[in-house]
């Protein structure tokens, strides 16, 4: 499968938010961020089934919260039956802020981390 046949779903983790981008035909669109909350997973094994997702990036940082993170990783690879990888994020939020004001930030920071990830 070529890449440009494969969807791709980017994941910017976030204690409290977590904002979603994928792609389609290599043209990224974000989803509306969630509530980090008990329902997460299921959210997000239904944008997998929803957008054909054939695989996954999530943004990660250094620091303290780069654990965390690497926590999510590691159960999100083994609930979704679609490959797993990280992507550095530093900084995605404050470029997602230059360039748009929304309350969408978290979504706009996956499409940016998206974007590193596949080099559209």
């Amino acid at each position: 499968m070529s890449i440009f046949n494969m969807n791709y779903l980017a994941i910017d983790y976030g204690t409290k938010r977590v904002g979603f981008a994928y792609t389609v035909n290599n043209i990224i669109f974000t989803l509306p961020q969630v509530n980090n909350d008990e329902l997460l997973f299921d959210k997000i094994s239904n944008i997998i089934k929803t957008h054909t997702i054939n695989k996954i990036f999530v943004g990660i940082s250094e620091g303290k919260f780069a654990s965390v993170t690497k926590e999510f990783v590691k159960n999100i690879k083994v609930s979704m039956a679609v490959p797993v990888e990280t992507v550095e994020e530093a900084v995605s939020t404050i470029e997602a802020h230059k360039l748009k004001k929304t309350k969408r930030i978290d979504s706009v920071a996956a499409a940016i981390i998206l974007n590193r990830a596949i080099g559209l």
